[in-house]
């Protein structure tokens, strides 16, 4: 019995045995440890992990190490990060292999969730008894989604409701991969009577509802074939949910509209809502969506089953029932009152972000920058180059900014590179106390993950340095550290020998180098595509998130 750590060494190790070899690879999915922790009935660790946005580099290594789906972009102003989705997290700390040193290890203290909206509270809601789809026959429901959010449970619900109601039901669950977030489908139908059932699984264009708890699957080929564009009324959430294609392409895009455009396309009408968001806004849980989405549903009047019936399906499951009741009832009131919600959502809901997009802003703000990494001098150098290249392309192409910006950006990015010097800085600023402290509940202590270059061990399989945990004194070695970056580069830094330093240092001068080169052959044939061509390339983030 080996731990699942020593898998690639075990099938190394089988591939040279002749003959048939058998691996058996036993262990709990995530989405069923997250089930039975509802119920008390596996172990919860007091831990939690923590990315530190300002030492990730974006790289997506923690993403390759573990392929899960609650490590989501996070867009910042020196491009795409990483952070995880606490309230989704299944506690598999795989990600925390990534070769990076932004992960902070928290225990004892659960994440901060907002505080409960008034409208969570079934109580204060008077809402008026949405109608009952009628219908002659069956009615066909297309429940898609991913594993471990309740795709298979809204099935269920939609079952018993229509039981309670003295009606006939058939639920056919397709849930694949479900315990890697894989798509996971629900095929419903409902009847006066059992013999006016068909085939359990729906088939061509039978979908008279398509809940698409999740746009991607919504679109893939089982539930796609149900859909009819002179039947089907689709509900859909509006926040699309980092795909597994996302852990392997850090710096994939999915377009929203271009989605939820093929999902129209395929139905009569179609409803889009921001389950997910709204129900982190509102009920502190994106696990909220799937129940938000069946309320919303059931107020538009497609459910052929009625609310209390609904209602009183979620008690009968017993879990979670004043949640999953609230998050049924807010999401019937986003038809009534969509505004009443949205007020509600925005004291919660974190700002959007928006980049910076005039060129004197974001050079100011790269100047603070490189002036906090290491002091005003190294700033001017920066600013330097980049009123060089201002200068030349307002004489050749008045009026356009898109090398500057360009330059603005990337420029700064290779100057500020993270060695022990900045991590430190980083991890020991009073900005990631203050993240810390408004993710997680009072009382958290705190562990970091690293991998000093100098006494490290390596992985003899890969040559990686293996990262280790440090308690909380590291904190202070971080503030030591930090007021040391005076040595960084110069004869007495001892970690500025390395071939990674040394590279790092190589790229911004060869930078230079080549954007004073553009600038020499600059004309306004070719400043249009000079702009456009990104020098840092996705195959130099390698070197750069190595260095710890």
């Amino acid at each position: 019995m080996l731990h699942r750590d020593e898998l690639d060494t075990v099938q190394r190790r089988l591939q040279d045995v002749k003959g048939t070899t058998v691996l058996i690879y036993e262990q709990t999915c995530a989405a069923e440890k997250r089930r039975r922790r509802k119920r008390g009935k596996f172990p919860d660790p007091a831990k939690r992990m923590f990315i530190n946005p300002d030492v990730c580099e974006g790289c997506g290594d923690c993403s390759v190490k573990s392929n899960c789906v609650s490590v989501w972009p996070l867009e910042t102003e020196m491009g795409r990060k990483r952070q995880i989705d606490q309230s989704n997290c299944n506690k598999d700390f795989s990600c925390v292999k990534g070769f990076c040193p932004s992960f902070v290890t928290v225990l004892d203290a659960e994440p901060r969730k907002p505080r409960k909206s008034a409208l969570a509270s079934e109580g204060n809601l008077v809402l008026p008894d949405p109608e009952v789809a009628r219908f002659d026959g069956e009615y066909n429901l297309m429940v898609s989604g991913i594993g471990g959010t309740g795709v298979v449970t809204i099935g269920a619900l939609l079952a018993m409701a229509a039981h309670l109601e003295g009606k006939a039901c058939s639920v056919f669950d397709m849930t694949g991969l479900s315990q890697k977030n894989g798509a996971v489908f629900s095929h419903v139908r409902i009847a006066n009577e059992t013999g006016a059932l068909g085939a359990q699984k729906l088939g061509v264009g039978d979908a008279d509802v398509a809940l698409a708890f999740d746009a991607v699957a919504a679109l893939a080929k089982e539930p796609g074939i149900t859909f009819d564009p002179a039947r089907t009324r689709s509900v859909v959430n509006g926040r699309i949910t980092p795909t597994p294609a996302f852990q392997r392409n850090p710096d994939l895009n999915i377009d929203k509209r271009l989605l939820l455009k093929r999902i129209a396309d395929q139905s009569r009408e179609v409803h889009a809502v921001d389950a997910t968001g709204l129900g982190l806004a509102l009920l502190g849980d994106t696990i909220a969506a799937n129940l938000f989405m069946l309320g919303y549903a059931s107020q538009l009047g497609l459910l052929p089953v009625s609310a209390a019936a609904i209602e009183r399906a979620v008690e009968l499951n017993a879990v979670s029932v004043p949640f999953n009741k609230a998050a049924f009832a807010l999401g019937r009131l986003q038809v009534v009152d969509p505004g009443k919600v949205e007020a509600a959502a925005v004291t919660t809901r974190p700002p959007e972000f928006k980049p910076l997009t005039e060129l004197s802003d974001i050079v100011a703000h790269r100047t603070a920058l490189l002036t906090k990494y290491q002091n005003a001098a190294y700033a001017e150098r920066y600013r330097r180059l980049v009123d060089e290249v201002s200068a030349v392309e307002a004489r050749v192409t008045p009026g356009e900014t898109g090398l500057s910006v360009m330059v603005a950006r990337n420029l700064a990015k290779l100057m500020a590179y993270k060695d022990e010097y900045e991590v430190a800085r980083l991890h020991s600023d009073p900005a990631m106390r203050a993240q810390l402290a408004a993710t997680f509940e009072d009382g958290a202590k705190i562990r970091y993950n690293l991998a000093p270059p100098l006494f490290s061990r390596r992985d003899p399989a890969t040559g990686h340095l293996l990262k280790r945990e440090f308690g909380s004194w590291m904190g202070s070695v971080f503030q030591v550290l930090a007021r040391m970056k005076g040595l960084r580069g110069t004869a007495l830094d001892p970690f500025g020998r390395t071939a990674e330093r040394r590279m790092e240092r190589g790229l911004i001068d060869h930078y230079e180098e080549q954007m004073r080169m553009v600038c020499a052959t600059l004309t306004p044939a070719n400043c249009q595509s000079a702009s456009k061509k990104d020098p840092l390339s996705a195959s130099k983030r390698d070197p750069l998130r190595r260095a710890v």
